[in-house]
């Protein structure tokens, strides 16, 4: 248990306290550090949103609720943070290119895939998810790589309704990937996000 009180802490950071905010920086610090770490790979990057991530804190301290857990509330915005940089990753060709050679060199003993079992076990339990039309507009525009027309054509329905599919199911998605935490690998985070071109 820490040697304070979590919650005269929030009250005196939502006054404008700094102490009260270095402490809990100090106190959050390394475990958020170690979120980003783990959830991005890329050290410049990591280094550029865990500062952003407590310079929004400060900034935007009387909107911080004194009875919730302050780990929750922060954990929550780290993790829009991280899918605001894969959705920024998926339209910069250079990001984009970064993060899948770090990828690639993880799973660098896999010839066949890149993905492990456990990502394809994943990444099939959250497609289940979607309902029947949603799911396989998704599949044939994500993994299969067919345009809306193409994937539209073969459903027999418009190309504008395969769209409006693939933003509800990246939605859905992002919410179950959200409840996996740390389990979702960056290259799986890249295939829900990355718009059609």
């Amino acid at each position: 248990m820490p040697p304070y009180n979590e919650k005269d802490l929030l009250i005196k950071l939502r006054d404008g306290d700094y102490v009260a905010f270095e402490t809990l920086y100090h106190t959050y610090s390394k475990r958020i550090y170690w979120k980003f770490r783990r959830m991005i790979k890329i050290d410049e990057e990591v280094e550029e949103l865990f500062q952003e991530l407590f310079v929004r804190i400060w900034e935007r301290r009387e909107k911080v609720d004194v009875n919730q857990p302050f780990s929750a509330y922060l954990y929550r915005i780290a993790e829009n943070m991280v899918y605001d940089f894969y959705r920024k990753a998926a339209r910069d060709q250079k990001l984009h290119d970064a993060i899948l050679s770090i990828s690639n060199e993880a799973y660098e003993h896999i010839e066949e895939s890149i993905f492990k079992d456990e990502t394809n076990d994943l990444i099939d339990r959250a497609i289940a998810t979607l309902p029947p039309q949603r799911r396989q507009a998704f599949i044939l525009c994500k993994l299969e790589e067919k345009s809306y027309e193409e994937a539209a054509t073969i459903m027999g329905i418009s190309p504008n309704t395969i769209h409006n599919h693939i933003v509800k199911a990246t939605q859905s998605l992002k919410v179950y990937f959200g409840r996996q935490g740390n389990h979702v690998p960056p290259m799986l985070l890249l295939l829900a996000l990355s718009p059609m071109p």
